[in-house]
């Protein structure tokens, strides 16, 4: 069984960007003209350019731009708005196909066993999760090391078994998620400090909530990737903790779980 849905985004309760249209201004950008964007589609000028004026009416900014006459004749080009359209449509087609494919997985029509779907839906409680692209695993006889590339430069290391690894299909250059729990973030001021745990990230201090017994500390390792550690309110007066403060997060690889 296959599951498949269209995908479209919605300005003021109109349709605004259908699949049809992004096919229209992949033409576009590829052709340079209307009419011959019309042709790859394919579909009329007629509906193209009214696909083209409903789209540039409904946004606050201009989609496509067009230039008549001059060095070159004229022709149709997407504004950066329109690029960036583009991008962020594949990037959310992307997540689509990602949701229908767990969604197939997890869906077995003929036994009936739909109450997996609920699944989908599950929030979980672990502070940190952070999303980056697996640039490397290492199997072993039981387990494996997941490299993950995190968009602050650092690269983080969990280590799951070997069946869930096959389980979630990881791949080089598949985005995936590091998901680990507060409790165990350590916190350090030295830098020079050798420790076993596989993760050591530095950054900087960027929120301090004070409890009475613990504190989370949130830490920005650049990149918008943030760390949030709890530890104890006494640690924090005895390492002297502020926000702005320098510190290195240390996390355990096993303590590191990967979802995709």
């Amino acid at each position: 069984m296959e599951i498949s849905s269209n995908l479209t985004l919605e300005l003021f309760e109109q349709p605004f960007l259908l699949e049809k249209r992004i096919d229209l201004l992949f033409a576009v950008q590829k052709c340079g003209s209307i009419n011959k964007a019309a042709k790859e589609v394919p579909m009329s000028y007629k509906k193209a350019w009214e696909a083209i004026n409903a789209m540039n009416n409904l946004s606050s900014t201009p989609v496509v731009q067009t230039e008549t006459g001059g060095k070159g004749g004229g022709g149709t080009s997407l504004t950066e708005y329109g690029e960036n359209l583009l991008k962020t449509y594949v990037v959310l087609k992307k997540e689509q196909k990602k949701f229908l494919n767990n969604l197939k997985n997890m869906t077995d029509i003929d036994t009936g066993t739909l109450k997996t779907i609920g699944r989908l839906a599950m929030q979980i409680s672990a502070r940190n999760q952070i999303s980056g692209v697996v640039e490397y695993i290492n199997e072993g006889k039981v387990n494996a090391e997941v490299y993950i590339k995190l968009k602050s430069g650092y690269t983080l290391v969990s280590t799951i078994t070997k069946v869930a690894a096959h389980n979630l299909d990881l791949k080089l250059g598949d985005e995936a998620t590091a998901i680990f729990k507060s409790s165990t973030v350590l916190l350090t001021t030295d830098f020079t400090l050798n420790i076993s745990a596989r993760n050591k990230f530095q950054g900087t201090i960027e929120q301090i909530h004070v409890g009475e017994v613990n504190s989370e500390i949130v830490i920005d390792i650049g990149g918008s990737d943030k760390i949030a550690s709890v530890i104890t309110s006494s640690s924090i007066k005895n390492l002297e903790l502020k926000e702005g403060s320098k510190v290195s997060a240390v996390i355990k690889a096993s303590d590191i779980i990967v979802g995709k």
